[in-house]
């Protein structure tokens, strides 16, 4: 696995205006889904676990999570390769927060690809911190329950940074930033404009794919509650809305 360049994501301040990138874009040249992580030793133990210093070496994948991640990684690659007909896709790019429960969850998605014969941008699963989990600042390492006084900020304004929570549009900006530089490298050295498109998979977590959801539906961040919820494990096609 390779790594991009370290960042906590701490608190921004207020802006003036939703920072999705997407909103003037009419169209990306590659394929993008969501993967969220399968069920982390956090999940289990019901904590929240956003602090980069702990959650990139702790709170991995519990006995079922990697089941599960096994098990969406072997459905993604069989519903990927082609059967008697060319392939649509140049081959898969797996893009990875670098937390330890995301790490697993895309080694477990870049061996199904493998062991299809799909290919696999650089070979490997890349790293990548603005895929991290939002940071949820003082609520970290307590109850998970406390997700919902966040959310419930949320809705009244997407700048908030109660208890010291990374904003939703810090989120979005992030995010959608992260999908325009993806867009950008994958489409390098493509010969054509005709070349077959990437299928790239975000992995991330739980947060984050459902704010970067509402700027691909071109729906303000605050309303990321509203969507539906991504399970463990679960990937969810990412498609421009008109």
């Amino acid at each position: 696995m390779s790594s991009q360049s370290v960042s906590a994501f701490t608190p921004s301040g207020p802006s003036s205006s939703p920072p999705n990138c997407l909103l003037s874009i009419d169209n990306l040249r590659h394929s993008y889904c969501a993967l969220r992580h399968g069920q982390s030793l956090a999940n289990v133990a019901k904590i929240i676990s956003s602090d980069p210093a702990i959650s990139t070496v702790e709170h991995g994948l519990s006995e079922i999570g990697h089941a599960q991640a096994e098990k969406a990684g072997k459905i993604f690659a069989e519903e990927l390769a082609p059967a008697d007909s060319a392939p649509s896709w140049r081959g898969v790019a797996i893009f990875s927060s670098d937390f330890k429960r995301a790490r697993e969850t895309a080694q477990h998605l870049a061996d199904a690809c493998l062991e299809a014969s799909i290919p696999l941008y650089k070979n490997e699963v890349i790293l990548e911190t603005r895929l991290r989990e939002r940071n949820f600042g003082d609520l970290n390492g307590g109850p998970d329950s406390r997700y919902q006084d966040v959310w419930d900020f949320d809705i009244k304004d997407p700048t908030h940074n109660e208890f010291g929570a990374e904003s939703v549009y810090s989120v979005v900006g992030r995010t959608t930033r992260l999908v325009l530089d993806l867009d950008e490298e994958l489409s390098e050295g493509n010969a054509t404009k005709d070349a077959a498109p990437w299928k790239c998979v975000l992995v991330a977590h739980g947060d984050v794919l459902q704010i970067l959801q509402t700027a691909f539906k071109r729906m303000d961040g605050s309303l990321h509650r509203t969507l539906p919820h991504l399970e463990t494990a679960t990937v969810r096609d990412l498609h421009l809305a008109d």
